[in-house]
């Protein structure tokens, strides 16, 4: 080792943390934003308050930090029953890029399994933002559990808006019931075709992001399904209102409508 090297490592381990203030504000956004973000979004609040720093740095101070997100996969639910009645086109055709609200909606049906037992999820997602537009949580999924949240996310339409409403083959989404109210209310159905995830791929990836930041990686055990089912409320109205999404400019569904100017 060359001398000057030896001398220049020996003198930077001697030098105060330059980070140090950088390195609390970064577990600070960490952790109040439910150890969910990583150095990018952590980069993104940085850069909405005005601190300027390299991407790189933080990814090093959160590594150094163990900072890190964990999740892992587990088992999905599946409400496929048979063609209970005649399928739908797929009018979004896997494009879910939508160039104003409410004009592309998703939803899905999904399931927590936890040692109290199980609570399912029944969300709307709008394409234009990826604001949950509605959503009913319950221990059951029957057809009250979907039905109810439709008719939340239809309440919130004017009457000029007729969203395509993308769902899979699930048996909630082909009952009378349902389908009577998507005609009340003046929605279009669409839907994948049978057992092809990526054509609702807006929604799986909502669920995906879900299950890694709030569900996985975390003990269950003794909590009721009361509280669980809190949780998972309070998870998705902080994803409306504070969840930063890159491809917003590093805003929340709802801090991005109002910089639109669509939401008071």
């Amino acid at each position: 080792m060359a001398k000057s090297s030896y001398f220049y490592q020996r003198n930077s381990q001697t030098q105060p943390d330059k980070y140090l203030a950088l390195r609390a504000k970064v577990r600070e956004i960490f952790n109040e934003n439910r150890c969910c973000y990583g150095y990018r979004r952590v980069h993104a609040v940085l850069k909405n308050e005005g601190i300027t720093c390299s991407e790189k740095v933080i990814r090093r101070i959160m590594s150094e930090n163990q900072l890190i997100i964990h999740g892992k996969k587990k088992r999905r639910y599946n409400s496929y029953l048979g063609e209970i009645s005649p399928a739908v086109p797929n009018l979004l055709a896997r494009d879910f890029h939508a160039d104003k609200p409410n004009e592309k909606w998703v939803t899905d049906l999904t399931e927590f399994q936890i040692p109290a037992g199980k609570v399912y999820l029944s969300p709307i997602l709008d394409c234009f933002d990826g604001l949950v537009v509605s959503w009913s949580i319950g221990t059951s999924p029957d057809a009250e559990l979907v039905n109810s949240m439709l008719d939340e996310g239809a309440a919130c339409l004017s009457d000029d808006e007729h969203p395509v409403l993308h769902t899979d083959r699930g048996c909630h989404y082909r009952w009378p019931g349902w389908i009577l109210r998507m005609d009340t209310y003046g929605l279009i159905r669409s839907m994948s075709q049978k057992g092809c995830t990526p054509d609702n791929a807006a929604c799986e990836g909502f669920f995906g992001t879900l299950k890694t930041e709030m569900f996985y990686g975390r003990s269950w055990e003794g909590v009721p399904l009361e509280e669980f089912i809190k949780e998972l409320d309070s998870y998705i109205r902080w994803d409306n209102e504070k969840r930063i999404k890159m491809r917003l400019g590093g805003m929340s569904p709802l801090v991005y409508r109002r910089s639109l100017g669509l939401v008071a």
